[in-house]
């Protein structure tokens, strides 16, 4: 191997933490593929790879040099990280264990073509999920299953509960990073997890109320209010709890509907009833998706207007991020008919 690869920082760095790539050793000009691997915790490959030239001088740093083509173009330094693709289509990248890192294998690759190019020089990235300090502890308290994550320190800090969609079970990534930033952070699992509902099929308010208070109550979390922070369901429920719950300080939703969505919340007396939807409103794409983003009914017309979460309750700013369409791919049966509860993540 000809070419030397550095990575700044080198060896370890956090998931979310930008790493500068370089190259040296090449001939002027020389035309190369960088090509980036990682293998998730199932063992599946996610790829990808960019070409480029080296300057005059046989270098080439990925902060000044744009791609040529491959998965990405331009100036993209990072585009070898953002640009993993599975080998089998339309798998996932998820972080289930947070205490290990993810291993990402970065080749660079004589030529265009980085199936058929010699190897010129390889080097090793871990990218992991908890800073130096944070401390993950499980919480198992009344009702409330989740994962607290703090940031080194004495505290207190500014709290976060952080919940995921659909796809249900407890995911910590997210909240694993966050508390690398200073976040003391509560990744609450609300069905399909130990001893929590399997199904969602009716949501009680009360219980996320509880985990409210738990982390108002916790001595390392800054009240006398928290933020939350949700994708897909967990999104329109985050919006739910901004409303009818106190002690919420700002709320920050990703995908999410401002009706309530799936299965009818309710909490004391009162009931939202889901919002509606027409499961013969499915498209299948040319790839053999199963898009759902026409199935559900306007939430803003009237006879829709009992699904909606009533946000002027709120006393804090919300922030909507939408980042993408979501779509479902079909099981290999042209005959599948789409149930109610094919929304969100998996």
């Amino acid at each position: 191997m000809a070419a030397t690869v550095t990575l700044e920082p080198a060896g370890r760095c956090r998931w979310d933490e930008p790493v500068r790539i370089a190259v040296r050793g090449l001939a002027p000009g020389q035309p190369v593929t960088l090509r980036a691997s990682l293998r998730d915790e199932k063992d599946e490959l996610f790829r990808a790879h960019a070409r480029y030239c080296a300057d005059a001088h046989g270098q080439l740093d990925l902060e000044r040099a744009p791609a040529l083509g491959g998965s990405f173009t331009g100036l993209e330094p990072m585009g070898l990280l953002w640009a993993l693709e599975p080998e089998k289509p339309l798998l996932r990248l998820v972080k289930r264990d947070v205490q290990t890192p993810f291993t990402v294998e970065l080749e660079v690759l004589d030529g265009h073509d980085p199936e058929a190019a010699e190897l010129l020089g390889r080097a090793v990235n871990e990218r992991d999920f908890l800073a130096p300090g944070v401390r993950r502890e499980p919480v198992r308290v009344g009702r409330v299953r989740a994962t607290l994550f703090l940031p080194p320190g004495t505290g207190p800090f500014p709290g976060i509960l952080d919940l995921f969609g659909s796809g249900g079970g407890l995911c910590e990534y997210r909240a694993s990073l966050l508390a690398g930033h200073g976040f003391a952070v509560l990744a609450l699992a609300y069905f399909r997890f130990e001893d929590l509902p399997k199904y969602l099929n009716n949501v009680c308010l009360e219980y996320f109320e509880e985990a409210v208070d738990f982390m108002l109550q916790h001595p390392k979390v800054k009240g006398p209010s928290v933020g939350l922070l949700g994708f897909s369901k967990g999104g329109d429920l985050c919006l739910s709890m901004a409303s009818f719950l106190k002690g919420i300080t700002a709320t920050a939703v990703i995908n999410a509907c401002v009706a309530n969505t799936i299965a009818p919340l309710h909490y004391k007396d009162m009931i939202i009833p889901n919002l509606s939807s027409d499961p013969g409103k499915y498209k299948i794409t040319e790839s053999g998706l199963l898009n759902l983003e026409d199935i559900w009914n306007d939430p803003l017309e009237k006879p829709n207007h009992r699904s909606l979460i009533p946000l002027e309750k709120a006393q804090g700013p919300f922030l909507f991020i939408v980042v993408s369409n979501f779509s479902l791919m079909l099981s290999g049966s042209k005959k599948l008919k789409p149930k109610r509860n094919l929304v969100g993540d998996t």
